[in-house]
């Protein structure tokens, strides 16, 4: 099978922040398949393409919008079968088109190293098919562009970082905000009140600060984090907290 699956990033927002690698490949690819995260939804990761590619291109080409749920991932536990089924009627579908001959591209936001649903398709499809060829393109992190955004760094000198999932249940989100000189917590959106709790208990209420929707039109920067208490569920899915002790 000479055909390849080309899982990119296209970073977090901003069509302007896709790399010229991004494009180069997405303009070759005759098909793109790409993840929305309900069935009667659209693509975020496609609306970022559509903006940076001209629209007689995207006409152009095959686009397939694949749905993904958003359910929670636990590394060596059993995904929910509807997570799973998910995965393999995608790679399927990829796999019937690679097998025509015709390559693929797999918009992911930000890069596909940091929470994609790029890997999981990636192990899936290899599962499935071992003879698969698949390509990786590096993209512009949502922790970047925050750090871009706030004129924050994200590490300098001999800082730790650590990113993580804000959602923990136990005493690991304590520790690691303990430890750490820089955290990027990622998924706060459901966790807000718990998270404005802890860092006011430590201390460090005014070292963080949220971003939403960054690299959108509609971007959000919040310094004080204490206004948005009482509003779990009502901060987008796209949300970014940067906290730096230093």
């Amino acid at each position: 099978m000479q055909a390849t699956l080309y899982i990119i990033g296209v970073g977090p927002g901003d069509p302007d922040l896709l790399t010229i690698k991004a494009l180069n490949v997405l303009r070759r690819c005759p098909v793109i398949a790409t993840p929305k995260a309900t069935q009667n939804g659209h693509s975020t990761a496609l609306s970022i393409v559509q903006q940076a590619l001209p629209v007689a291109e995207t006409h152009e080409k095959e686009i397939m919008e694949l749905h993904f749920p958003m359910k929670k991932i636990q590394l060596g536990q059993e995904p929910d079968p509807e997570v799973l089924q998910a995965w393999q009627y995608a790679a399927g579908k990829i796999f019937a088109i690679l097998s025509q001959g015709r390559d693929v591209a797999f918009p992911t936001l930000g890069d596909p190293a940091i929470y994609s649903t790029g890997y999981y398709l990636y192990a899936t499809i290899l599962e499935m098919h071992p003879e698969v060829r698949v390509q990786f393109v590096p993209g512009i992190s949502a922790m970047s562009s925050c750090s871009a955004t706030t004129h924050t760094p994200i590490c300098l000198g001999d800082d730790m970082l650590a990113v993580i999932p804000a959602t923990f249940s136990d005493n690991r989100l304590r520790q690691i905000l303990e430890t750490f000189d820089t955290i990027v917590l990622m998924k706060v959106h459901r966790v807000m009140d718990h998270l404005i709790s802890l860092l006011n208990d430590l201390n460090l209420l005014d070292k963080a600060a949220l971003v939403e929707r960054v690299g959108m039109e509609d971007e959000r920067v919040i310094g004080d984090l204490s206004v948005l208490a009482g509003q779990t569920g009502q901060v987008h899915y796209f949300s970014t907290i940067i906290v730096r002790k230093k």
